[in-house]
């Protein structure tokens, strides 16, 4: 019989998978505060069935889980989206290119949750229609399909964009 997952064990689960949750948590609903209060939650889950996990190496995939179907149900609620305007955008996210990184945070929270879901998980995580489906707890068809309409939207969101800031070197020069 193995033994259950020891404390000091998901605080080393949560020091290494952290970044990569809140960067995933982050894309999802495009606000640093709320990223920090999904991972929160997600790891306060977590923790709670820890002594469940049989392969600590298992830890970093369930809390991604967990977050994934925490933000779904956050997405669920009429009032889990309140328009907070800033002037400051964050700088929490990754992009190739600086000059489009904006424009294409902002296009990205444009889109409706299940469609930007499906588009972190696929594109900046990397993971598979399959796994895709399983995270979200999903038919297959329906990632393809929500994966489909997503990348309609941002092309026509992004179109003009995009060929500005290829052809110019920057968005508006």
């Amino acid at each position: 019989m193995t033994r259950p997952p020891t404390d000091a064990e998901f605080s080393e689960m949560v020091r290494a998978s952290w970044p990569s949750l809140y960067r995933t948590a982050y894309l999802l609903l495009g606000d640093a505060a709320e990223a920090e209060d999904l991972v929160q939650s997600a790891l306060t889950k977590t923790y709670a069935s820890w002594s469940k996990v049989r392969c600590v190496d298992a830890g970093p995939g369930y809390a991604r889980t967990v977050m994934l179907n925490t933000a779904t149900s956050w997405f669920r609620r009429r009032s889990w989206r309140n328009e907070r305007p800033t002037e400051v955008l964050p700088e929490a996210a990754t992009c190739s290119d600086e000059a489009l990184r904006p424009t294409l945070l902002d296009a990205l929270s444009r889109l409706a949750p299940r469609q930007r879901a499906v588009v972190v998980l696929r594109f900046y995580e990397d993971m598979s229609v399959a796994e895709t489906a399983a995270a979200l707890a999903v038919h297959e068809g329906t990632v393809k399909s929500q994966t489909s309409q997503a990348l309609r939207r941002l092309r026509a969101l992004l179109a003009d964009d995009v060929v500005t800031v290829a052809s110019t070197g920057g968005p508006h020069d």
